[in-house]
């Protein structure tokens, strides 16, 4: 992000991130075309910060899993949440009906999805973990070679923790 907000851990510029699996890299300069679209990112890389290395124990806040784009596959990818807005959809002390609670944001569906190369084979039910996210599984009838559709089976948040916080 370009001009991140408070609390904002990933690239920036100025900022250091880990790279996951690799070095810590800082942001020193956005390149943008006659558009104004950032079209390159000039880094610094730690080279002592690789696992092993003299600076490798060094605290970042942010890691950030990086996904070539020359190399990245396209994939739909189906975001699941829950089903009703409420716990309960059924126990309506008002007599509501159920269908009253359906979440309309229970799909969500992102089509311009960015996967690494290694997943161009996943084969329908296999299950991958998609860092951050959750739980994915190749979609049996809709995924096919050249056209991947991935199905959220497990969120990593707990969104109705989340409902329970506010």
């Amino acid at each position: 992000m370009e001009v991140p907000p408070k609390k904002f851990f990933r690239l920036s510029p100025g900022n250091e991130v880990r790279l996951r699996y690799a070095y810590i890299i800082k942001c020193v300069e956005v390149i943008k075309d006659a558009k104004g679209e950032i079209t390159e990112l000039h880094c610094t890389v730690d080279p002592d910060s690789k696992s092993g290395g003299a600076t490798a124990g060094r605290k970042i806040k942010g890691t950030i899993h990086w996904v070539s784009a020359a190399h990245a596959l396209d994939a739909e990818v189906r975001l699941y949440d829950r089903l009703f807005t409420v716990e309960e959809p059924d126990g309506d002390k008002e007599g509501r009906d159920f269908k009253t609670f359906l979440n309309p944001n229970s799909l969500e569906v992102v089509s311009a999805g960015k996967l690494e190369p290694s997943l161009a084979d996943a084969k329908p039910e296999t299950r991958y973990q998609f860092e951050r996210l959750g739980y994915f599984r190749a979609d049996p009838k809709d995924s096919k070679p050249g056209r991947l559709v991935f199905s959220r089976t497990v969120s990593l948040r707990d969104t109705w923790a989340k409902e329970q916080n506010k």
